[in-house]
Parts: C-alpha cells; structure tokens; sequence
C-alpha cells in the first residue's frame, strides 16, 4: 500500500486511548510513528505498521503532527522536558486530560521551543475512535487546525472551538455537568418511584422525554441569559421555588434523599431574597455566576 500521499503522524502516549488514536491513524493510511515509555505496549501497533521511535525526540521528527495523551500535565512536560531540541515547525495536538489554564501555560510552553500547539478532548471512549461517534474537541489557532484537520479527521468527528487554547477543557467539563446532573436527577426521581414499586426500566422512557423536553429550552433560555433579561414568558422563579417545596416534602415523605432538591431551592431562595422572584428560571445565571454579581 502506497501512503504517500497521507501525512505521517506520531502518536506519544500509548494507554488504551493512546493505542486507540494511532490505530485508528494506522487504518486510515497515515505512517505512524509511536513511543510510549513501556515500549511492549507498542507490540501490537508495530505488528500493525507503525514504527516504534526509540526516543521521544525521534518521534517528535518523524512528522508535522504529534498527538500526545499522556496521564498529565506534569508527565507531558517530564517527558519532553529532557529533550530541549528546537522542534521547528512540529504542531503538537494534546489530548491530555487537564484545566483551561494548564492548556494555555502548555501552549506558551510549546511556542518557546518552536512548535505550534492545539489543545484537545476527546469526549469518547477508546472503542468509538475512528467513528463518527467520537467527538474530538480542538482549540487553538484555526490555521493550525485547518492544516492539520484532514489528518485529524481519522479519529472521529471534529469540532473546532475558537482560538482560546483553554476552550476544549472548558467544553470538556461543561460537559461533564451536564452528564452528571442529568444522570442525578434521574436517579432522584428512579428512588421516589421505587418506593411505590415502579422500576427503573418502566421510569426511564419517561424521564428520558421530560430530560429531552428540557433541552429543547436551552437556547431560548441561553437569549435570556445573554440579552440579561428574564421576563417570566412560561413561569415566574416563585412558582418554581413552591414546586421545589414540593419535590422535598415528598422525598422526606417516602424516605428518599433531600439533598440535592435542597441545593435547588437553596439557590432559588437566594435568588429571590435579591429580588428575582418575579423573574425566568435562567435568572439564576447569576447564582452560578458569582463574580459577576454588581
């Protein structure tokens, strides 16, 4: 097979996500170059025809793109930190877990030893790279992105984010919020119900509707939020705080966990004792928001 015409892509860091990336690079004809510091988990790469590099700075040269994933932050920096070799021209995509700031520090780390950066999260598991199902989210400079993207293109499906190295992080754990309060709010109900002898089977359809039901306010929400104007079009904040009386009452009643209905109406409270009351959901922005507050 003739890869000739696919750039060569080095993937550092081979846990199964790592593995995952440069097999996926692999079987879309790019010549791969990898390097892990237990070099036995290349084995099977190799087998598959990758190049195992016997150092990270041979890996670095090996091509214009370098995809790491590695454990952290620090571990990044420790295993680049040995090789102080300019790294003319390299663009270095990570896929590291981290925070908006370690991303950025990285980028200006990066941009000291000659190589361009784009900061990345894959919002998939190992298994779903190469799909279309895994998300792959960059940010950076959007030249550096543009020349890279028929490559990255890969791993799954792309999303750019804006310049700001720190965006993907930030995306990243948004998203995360929402997976976590979505599922607790479901387990919420899923106890309440139990308690009258309803299954977690028969509550999920329906808790699955009331959840896509929700999503489709956001972005009319999301106007209110960013014009910073709450007119209470479907309901005034007031009504919501008695409906969340309510939601606890009834948890206590069947012997069911108050906590996290009691931080709702905690937040709610606070929002009308500052005189929002008569005021849309979304208004509680502000709660979230609290350096904000004039």
């Amino acid at each position: 097979m003739d890869n000739s015409t696919e750039t060569p892509v080095t993937v550092i860091g081979l846990g199964l996500m790592g593995q995952a990336l440069a097999g996926a690079f692999l079987k879309a004809g790019h010549p791969t170059t990898v390097w892990n510091r237990t070099s036995s988990k290349a084995d099977q790469l190799v087998a598959d025809g990758a190049r195992l590099a016997p150092t990270v700075g041979d890996a670095l040269k090996a091509g214009p793109l370098t995809v790491v994933c590695v454990t952290d932050y620090p571990a990044l920096y420790e295993l680049f930190g040995a090789d102080d070799a300019e790294w003319g021209g390299t663009t270095l995509i990570n896929l590291t877990s981290g925070s908006s700031a370690q991303a950025r520090e990285a980028a200006r780390w990066a941009g000291q030893r000659g190589a361009r950066y784009l900061d990345g999260a894959v919002m998939a598991v190992p298994p779903a790279i190469g799909t279309a199902e895994a998300v792959i989210l960059h940010s950076g400079p959007q030249a550096d992105f543009e020349e890279h993207e028929p490559a990255l293109a890969a791993l799954g499906t792309l999303t750019y984010l804006g310049a700001d190295h720190g965006l993907a992080s930030l995306y990243d754990v948004a998203g995360l919020a929402m997976m976590w309060s979505i599922l607790n709010a479901w387990l919420q109900g899923t106890a309440m119900l139990r308690t009258a002898g309803v299954d977690a089977s028969t509550y999920a359809p329906f808790a699955r509707q009331m959840a896509t039901g929700v999503a489709g306010w956001l972005p009319g929400y999301a106007e209110q939020i960013d014009k910073g104007v709450f007119p209470a079009e479907v309901s005034a904040l007031e009504t919501d705080a008695r409906a969340m009386e309510h939601l606890i009452e009834e948890s206590e009643a069947v012997g069911v966990n108050t906590e996290l209905p009691k931080l709702l109406k905690t937040m709610a409270d606070r929002a009308i004792a500052a005189g929002h009351g008569g005021e849309q959901y979304p208004v509680l922005i502000e709660e979230f928001s609290r350096l904000r507050h004039h």
